[in-house]
């Protein structure tokens, strides 16, 4: 006769909340005893051995991560220091520079100064604007006209000298033709013997010309050339230049000297034109030709 198994009507085994409260328990008594005699520390060395390893692969995207912001970080700040120490060298040098040019510019109005008060002639300081753009002319614009009592044919000189003469007015304005300006002529004279000379613009920067002398003349290369006074257009004694070369043309019998004005309006911003009226009775200058 077959058997037959009767139906589970009831569960059979350790219920599991039992096991729970065991594995609970299993749990405090090896705390308790872990944190007395340490028997768990072998267990903790050997996992964290096994383990290690996992560790570092974890762990390894985020430190490369760090690693490259670390690096772009520094990147930037060195960039940044880099750009403030250039831009602090830069306006170091642009304070130095600016303040080499006041210096020179005091220095220069100092001298003007001293110039102002050695000349017998009432004057006005005037600062060049700027250099008109004109192959055939050589000239300055001026930041003082009429207003302040500047009339055309008053010479405008520095601490070297004679600069050159003012050629047009305007209310506040004034352009003046420098002594190089081959339009330009001063009567002059050889300081060293008193010989009467006429000073002529070359057209050429830094050059002036001293022509139609004589073949018998006593002139020497170094003789500095002064005005004379003659014509009123000009105060006596002003500096011009100094001789730097004699050219002798035997066939047409003249001496031609060449000589480089001893103002330099190119070095320079700061001028003093003379309050010198021209002769009244000359209603156009000789010595300045229109151009």
């Amino acid at each position: 006769m077959s058997t037959k198994k009767s139906p589970h009507l009831f569960r059979q085994g350790i219920a599991s909340e039992v096991k729970l409260f065991f594995l609970a328990l299993l749990c405090i008594v090896l705390i308790i005893v872990d944190a007395n005699w340490s028997v768990l520390e072998p267990v903790r060395r050997l996992s964290s051995t096994l383990i290690y390893p996992f560790q570092r692969v974890a762990i390894w995207p985020k430190a490369v991560v760090d690693s490259v912001y670390d690096w772009s970080k520094f990147v930037t700040h060195t960039e940044e220091q880099i750009r403030t120490s250039e831009s602090a060298r830069i306006e170091n040098a642009r304070l130095s520079m600016r303040a080499m040019q006041m210096e020179a510019e005091n220095i220069q109005l100092r001298r003007l100064l001293g110039v102002k008060a050695s000349v017998e002639v009432p004057s006005v300081a005037v600062e060049v604007l700027y250099t008109p753009a004109h192959p055939f002319k050589e000239s300055i614009i001026l930041n003082k006209g009429a207003n302040d009592g500047i009339e055309p044919g008053m010479p405008v000189i520095a601490e070297g000298g004679i600069v050159g003469q003012i050629r047009r007015v305007t209310a506040n304005t004034s352009e003046a033709a420098l002594v190089t300006d081959d339009k330009t002529s001063v009567p002059a004279l050889l300081q060293r013997n008193g010989i009467r000379v006429l000073v002529f613009g070359s057209g050429r920067p830094g050059q002036i010309e001293v022509r139609y002398l004589s073949l018998d003349v006593d002139i020497k290369v170094g003789d500095e050339l002064v005005s004379s006074g003659i014509g009123g257009y000009y105060p006596a004694g002003l500096m011009i230049g100094q001789i730097t070369s004699i050219e002798t043309n035997s066939a047409q019998g003249f001496v031609r000297a060449i000589a480089e004005p001893s103002a330099h309006p190119d070095r320079h911003r700061h001028f003093l034109v003379l309050l010198h009226s021209p002769p009244e009775e000359s209603e156009e200058n000789p010595l300045l030709e229109e151009s």
